[in-house]
């Protein structure tokens, strides 16, 4: 018994030897180029002075609706970064609580105007309508990075990064939102997706349309497409509902219909008021609703069983990610790395999961 003892000491002895030495084998200490790591990794000595030339960098982010909650997490991210990098991040938006392009569209034609601003993030909803600012930000030299809502058309594109999820994502919601109606035991019966193409974010639009192609799919592929009427209206961009009143024109739809078994929302502005209308028309648990964001409405709902799910867009990569970019850009020269913060689909089974550092 000692004999195995001390084998047993002396092989781990060794191992430990070994173990160490092969740690130490094969370290780079400088680069091919000759330089040393250390001092390449330094931040370059004008960083803190671009642009402003105060002694820090000032980074503005400008969002398109800061009253409803969702871009919190996306202040947040900006922030974390803001302190990892020793930047100044003001938080900006609108104060509605749905989308607002002309509010942000004011305050970014003021803060391109500041000199003591560094760089510029910002949503773009509104297709088309954010060249002047780019030109303004461009003459003045200061960087922009856009996130959230993604304008393919905007000035100079290929420069500017984006961080943002791909509207392609709302595939997730609508196969989700299919199988939920299939695995309900509905027979037949109407799946709606209400919106309203009137506030003019193609981004929801695209989202629409992709929930909407991913629902036929699931039920075609299942042989179950023609007991079932998917309505996403004439272009498969939402059924035209009022922003204004949704908690009652949602109920309006469903009652009207008289076989909804589902629906899909594709934004904050749609999805809290469809846990209203659920818990209002007395379907708590017995209708598959589907939405988007993971505000605290959606999580409430959620756990009550008013909202079967939600897709989340990881929000806090969406104010990370371009801080982070727009110091990149300045202090390395790298322009234009995008990000696509793809789709968290959210349940009953793992709500309790999110939002625990503020990061969804």
């Amino acid at each position: 018994m000692r004999r195995t003892l001390l084998y047993a000491a002396s092989a781990a002895v060794l191992s430990f030897g070994v173990t160490h030495a092969f740690a130490q084998s094969g370290g780079v200490e400088k680069a091919v180029g000759g330089y040393d790591f250390a001092e390449a990794a330094k931040e370059a000595p004008g960083t803190k002075n671009f642009h402003s030339a105060d002694g820090h960098l000032t980074f503005a982010i400008v969002t398109h609706t800061a009253g409803n909650g969702f871009f919190d997490p996306v202040y947040v991210g900006a922030t974390v970064a803001g302190n990892m990098i020793g930047a100044k991040i003001l938080l900006l938006g609108s104060e509605s609580p749905v989308d607002d392009p002309a509010r942000e569209i004011e305050i970014l034609n003021q803060i391109v105007q500041d000199p003591t601003i560094d760089g510029i993030i910002m949503t773009t909803p509104q297709v088309g309508a954010y060249n002047d600012i780019v030109t303004a930000a461009e003459k003045a030299g200061i960087p922009i990075a856009t996130t959230n809502s993604f304008d393919a058309t905007i000035l100079h594109r290929s420069s500017i990064s984006h961080t943002g999820q791909d509207a392609s994502a709302a595939a997730i919601g609508g196969e989700a939102l299919a199988k939920c109606v299939l695995d309900s035991g509905a027979t037949k019966g109407s799946i709606l997706l209400p919106s309203s193409t009137a506030m003019g974010n193609i981004e929801v639009n695209n989202r629409v349309t992709a929930a909407f192609n991913a629902i036929v799919k699931t039920l075609k592929d299942a042989g179950k497409l023609d007991a079932f009427k998917v309505d996403a209206g004439p272009e498969n961009v939402g059924i035209d509902t009022n922003p204004n009143d949704p908690v009652n024109a949602l109920v309006s739809l469903f009652e009207s219909r008289g076989d909804a078994v589902g629906a899909f929302t594709a934004n904050n502005v749609f999805t809290p008021p469809l846990v209203k209308a659920v818990a209002q028309m007395g379907k708590t648990g017995k209708f598959c609703a589907f939405g988007f964001d993971l505000g605290p409405a959606q999580q409430e709902g959620i756990a009550a069983g008013n909202l079967t799910g939600s897709l989340g867009q990881q929000p806090f990569l969406q104010g990370f990610w371009p801080v982070m970019q727009l110091y990149l850009q300045i202090d390395r020269g790298i322009s234009a790395a995008n990000l696509d913060t793809r789709a968290q689909l959210v349940t009953k089974d793992n709500v309790a999961k999110v939002g625990k550092r503020f990061e969804n």
